[in-house]
């Protein structure tokens, strides 16, 4: 029901979160998940309190962005910047430490340090002639910075690319367009992709930054030069987003728990 009721009612969904944490609150994914729609509701200390009792109970950093932007609207953007020092970046997820990076971003403006903001974003996945998922909330974070330090000229450059990012990403998930480089330049071009056997497009796509952990079972956000991972090219997750995501997997079990139950009724 919280991931049913997430983008039309976030606070009943948050009722929902808290009911279940009352039944079941030893389970990682529901303090996860109470924890996000707390978020949600901008009830940032509740949010943290849970997404670190997650944090304990699952032995996963995988939430520390959120972390870091609930101390933020609790008004400790000092608080938030130990705590995502605290995490080892080259561990995480590619998402999440991108999502990490516009989050120490963010605490570092809390702070008026406008160059220290702009040098959080200075990481690989930080690509104008290449977009993922995580590309557009990127590129706009540093064109926000850009804009704040009067570098308007650049600030417009990247608030292009990260609108041409998204718009892509949006269109390539229908499988109508392709995103691709020319001369240094994100451009949309109309063409036919095909398949190869690994199910990555062919042809000259967009590919993935190298990065520092690569090798450690990144594998799935790997593309290769000549082609593009189509699960790759997804909008940068909102909070609904991340929620939705999460709490998808509390009613696929649900359905699973209910047809096992059916099965088990026509049995008998």
């Amino acid at each position: 029901m919280a991931s049913r009721l997430i983008d039309e009612d976030p606070a009943l969904a948050h009722e929902h979160a808290l009911a279940a944490s009352r039944r079941a609150g030893r389970i990682a994914i529901v303090r996860e998940t109470l924890g996000i729609t707390a978020y949600a509701n901008e009830d940032f200390a509740l949010a943290l309190r849970e997404l670190r009792t997650y944090r304990r109970i699952s032995g996963k950093d995988d939430q520390i962005a959120l972390m870091v932007d609930s101390e933020r609207g609790i008004g400790r953007p000092d608080r938030a910047l130990e705590t995502g020092r605290a995490v080892d970046r080259s561990s995480l997820p590619t998402p999440v430490r991108v999502s990490l990076a516009i989050a120490m971003s963010g605490a570092r403006l809390d702070q008026g340090d406008l160059e220290l903001a702009l040098g959080e974003l200075e990481i690989p996945e930080l690509d104008p002639d290449r977009a993922f998922e995580w590309s557009p909330a990127l590129f706009a974070a540093r064109a926000a910075v850009l804009e704040d330090l009067g570098r308007d000229e650049e600030a417009a450059f990247w608030a292009h690319r990260a609108e041409v990012a998204a718009e892509a990403l949006g269109v390539d998930e229908a499988g109508d367009e392709e995103l691709i480089v020319e001369d240094g330049l994100i451009e949309d071009e109309f063409f036919d992709v095909e398949s190869s056997a690994d199910g990555s497009a062919a042809g000259d796509s967009v590919t993935e930054p190298e990065s520092a952990d690569e090798d450690k079972g990144d594998d799935e956000d790997e593309v290769a030069s000549e082609g593009v991972d189509t699960d790759a090219l997804k909008p940068e997750p909102t909070v609904e987003d991340e929620v939705r995501e999460l709490l998808g997997e509390i009613d696929a079990d649900a359905d699973a728990a209910d047809s096992g139950t059916e099965a088990t009724e026509r049995d008998a």
